[in-house]
């Protein structure tokens, strides 16, 4: 089901912006195993859409559109933004489908199309409004005072970092990815996405130096 407030995508809607996201190559690609009913499900919708059938389609976009909805959040932070990163991200994958080949992982493949459509966002907007910091960011044991008071000073610190370092640390502390799967995501080696979740946890502490530790 979509994201609380954002909008629902489809072929016929209109999108704003312009980016053309890169598709990515042979990104979730399937080893030969067994494969799990929803999965099957998943080929059979991918096929459909392949075929022509533009509810499959929606039926893929009701399944991402969550998960790629926090993808984008994780790395522009705006909620507009990230809207505008899913649009563009459903949109080029809509138009590259045909292209796409059944065996790889959809949500891979798709994920990193609307990672790939944030960061170019990202690129273009260094000014952005960060509002809607993650509420998982925050400590439920918190007053209301000292939590705002976190989250202003956490939203602060992580407009500081570079746009591939706050994706890291995003993708990682608050959604739970894996270093492999943020490195394909975003494109760099496995290594590279722990040295920058280093660096970016080390810039954090400083910031919030005297706060609680974000680890």
């Amino acid at each position: 089901m979509p994201t609380s407030g954002t909008r629902t995508w489809s072929p016929r809607g209109t999108v704003r912006g312009t980016s053309r996201a890169a598709e990515p190559a042979g990104v979730g690609v399937v080893a030969d195993r067994p494969v799990s009913p929803d999965a099957l499900e998943e080929r059979h919708l991918v096929l459909a859409a392949q075929a022509g059938d533009s509810a499959a389609f929606a039926g893929l976009v009701r399944r991402h559109q969550r998960r790629a909805y926090a993808v984008a959040r994780a790395i522009v932070l705006s909620h507009d933004d990230a809207e505008d990163a899913v649009q563009e991200g459903f949109l080029h994958a809509f138009r590259a489908l045909e292209r796409f080949r059944p065996e790889q992982a959809f949500g891979a493949w798709l994920h990193r199309i609307v990672a790939n459509a944030a960061l170019d966002i990202a690129r273009r907007r260094k000014v952005r409004d960060a509002d809607e910091l993650p509420e998982t960011l925050s400590s439920p044991h918190r007053d209301p005072a000292e939590a705002d008071e976190l989250r202003a000073r956490l939203t602060r610190a992580l407009e500081t970092l570079g746009d591939r370092q706050r994706a890291v640390i995003v993708l990682h502390d608050v959604e739970g990815y894996k270093h492999a799967e943020i490195g394909a995501l975003l494109g760099i080696p496995e290594g590279t996405a722990r040295s920058d979740l280093h660096h970016a946890r080390a810039h954090l502490r400083r910031q919030l130096s005297n706060l609680r530790s974000v680890e």
